[in-house]
């Protein structure tokens, strides 16, 4: 009777975590909803890798592209100007990435500024975040 109940209860436990894992991450997902609703768009993961991969002039000079920091691939470490390293951008890599709004919000806003010179747009962090989503 103890050995059905325990198998039992591994098996919902492991269908309750692959149905997680299928419906994807709601505090994620809920971030791309608001973002979206800013944007008033669809968001593309090809334009949040030419965001990403591309060279800016409106920034800081020792930082003209996300990768200055980030490497070239997201499923990598980066490091920052200081030597510290970053965890990998991609979600694969760091699955709690993009979850936390108040997170997303602080690094979009300082490293777009320090990148594009500017905030990003709506339009520019939904489009990362599903690049990143992918990887």
């Amino acid at each position: 009777m103890k050995k059905t109940f325990v198998i039992a209860f591994v098996a919902a436990f492991a269908l309750s975590l692959a149905g997680a894992a299928q419906a994807g991450n709601p505090s994620r997902d809920k971030i791309l909803s608001d973002l979206k609703a800013q944007a008033g768009g669809d968001f593309s993961a090809q334009r949040g890798q030419t965001l990403f991969q591309s060279k800016f002039t409106g920034g800081k000079e020792d930082t003209p592209s996300c990768t200055s920091c980030h490497g070239n691939s997201p499923q990598t470490i980066g490091q920052t100007r200081a030597g510290k390293s970053i965890d990998p951008m991609a979600v694969s890599r760091t699955a709690d990435r993009y979850t936390d709004i108040e997170k997303v919000e602080k690094w979009f806003g300082r490293n777009c500024n320090s990148v594009l010179g500017r905030a990003c747009t709506a339009q520019e962090k939904g489009d990362f975040i599903t690049f990143m989503s992918q990887q």
